[in-house]
């Protein structure tokens, strides 16, 4: 018997439990971000974004997966649009913070709403929460606003690009981000 999964928009005190769901999806992105490959700092850096507001990775921008009221997968998306002004917190804190300079290049662009990461948790893992989680999306974002959805995703990682393109993502070409070449996906409304 499948689960009872709930999808709701993320609140603040949903940061804590996101920030590790989400770095299952991103944790080598984090660690080129703040230059150690430290999982607790790159946890910490998350859970920092998460519970405030106005920048890429806020709760503000996230919907979670609950099941029995345990939340078990988390997706960040936001308006492609507001990238700069969604970065610069993001580029400020981890040159203030790390020392470093942070100019990578732009993911996403104006016409999208930009899946950023999508983690599930591993113990529930093949339950069928993350296309669960897309379809949620799909139908908010795609169906009932007319938006365009876009994502990125390694070329190799057939896994995730298959179901993207099952559930109706059409491949628009590639980007590079922090170096690596990546699928770009959208997902428009055909109407």
């Amino acid at each position: 018997m499948k689960p009872k999964i709930k999808i709701r928009k993320a609140v603040l005190k949903d940061s804590e439990s996101i920030a590790p769901l989400l770095l299952l999806a991103m944790e080598d992105i984090v660690f080129k971000f703040i230059g150690e490959e430290d999982p607790l700092k790159a946890r910490n850096f998350l859970f920092h974004f998460l519970k405030l507001e106005n920048n890429q990775y806020s709760y503000q921008n996230c919907f979670v997966a609950e099941i029995d009221n345990t939340i078990v997968a988390a997706v960040n998306i936001y308006d492609g649009s507001n990238l700069e002004s969604l970065r610069e917190p993001v580029k400020n804190f981890i040159e203030i913070n790390f020392g470093k300079p942070f100019t990578p290049e732009d993911e996403t662009e104006t016409g999208e709403y930009y899946i950023d990461s999508i983690g599930v948790d591993t113990q529930y893992r093949g339950l069928g929460i993350g296309s669960k989680l897309l379809l949620s999306l799909i139908n908010f974002y795609v169906t009932n606003r007319n938006q365009t959805l876009g994502l990125l995703v390694v070329e190799e990682n057939n896994i995730a690009k298959n179901l993207y393109l099952k559930l109706g993502f059409k491949i628009e070409g590639f980007k590079i981000l922090l170096g690596e070449k990546l699928i770009h996906l959208q997902l428009k409304n055909r109407l």
